[in-house]
C-alpha cells in the first residue's frame, strides 16, 4: 500500500480557513444559517470550523449539529457485521434555517442523500448547501456536488482518500492511498 501525501498539517489549516471565510462571506452572521457535521468525519471538520469562526470571527453564537446518517444509508443492511451507530445531536429545528452539510470526502454521494433525508425530522430547510473537505470528483453515483471544497483531487481504480486528525490519527494530514 502507497500513501501519497495531499495536503499536510499547515496546508490543511489554510484550507479550513479559507473554507471558513468563504462561509462568513455567504451566511454573513450566520443568523439564519446552521452547520451540520455528518457523522462519524464530518463532524471532526464542523469542530475545527466551528473554532475558526469562533476565535478569528467572533462568531460565537453559530448553531451546530451532528448528524447520524446510518439508518438512513440505502447500503446499512449490506454487511454481516453489526450496525454501529453515531449519535445525532441538534437540539435546534432547521426550519426554513439555510443548512450547510459538512463532510470530510465526497465520493459517491450516497451520505448525502441519506443526510438529505434524515434531517427532514428536524424540519424542512429554507436551502441546503454542502461544504467538503476534499471532492473526489469522479466517483459519483448521485448528481451531488459540493458548493464549498477544500481540494479536488482525482482518484481513480483502487485509490481512496484518507484524511487524519491529530485528536484521533496523531496527524493532521490527507493522503491519496493506493492499494
Amino acid at each position: 500500500m502507497h500513501q501519497q501525501l495531499l495536503l499536510n498539517a499547515e496546508q490543511m489549516q489554510i484550507t479550513l480557513q479559507r473554507l471558513a471565510c468563504q462561509l462568513v462571506e455567504n451566511h454573513k452572521d450566520f443568523s439564519q444559517t446552521c452547520l451540520i457535521g455528518i457523522q462519524p468525519r464530518g463532524t471532526q471538520v464542523l469542530d475545527r470550523l466551528h473554532t475558526i469562526l469562533k476565535k478569528d470571527f467572533g462568531l460565537s453564537s453559530v448553531e451546530v449539529g451532528k448528524l447520524d446518517i446510518t439508518f438512513y444509508r440505502d447500503d446499512f443492511r449490506r454487511t454481516d457485521k453489526p450496525i454501529q451507530a453515531n449519535s445525532t445531536s441538534i437540539n435546534f429545528i432547521v426550519e426554513e434555517k439555510q443548512v450547510v452539510f459538512i463532510d470530510d470526502v465526497l465520493y459517491t454521494g450516497r451520505s448525502i442523500r441519506s443526510a438529505l433525508t434524515a434531517i427532514q425530522s428536524f424540519g424542512r430547510p429554507k436551502s441546503v448547501e454542502l461544504l467538503t473537505l476534499i471532492d473526489r470528483r469522479f466517483s459519483r453515483h448521485l448528481p451531488i456536488q459540493p458548493d464549498y471544497k477544500g481540494r479536488q483531487v482525482d482518484a481513480i481504480n483502487n485509490e481512496y482518500v484518507k484524511v487524519c486528525w491529530n485528536e484521533t490519527d496523531q496527524e493532521d494530514a490527507v493522503y491519496l492511498v493506493k492499494k
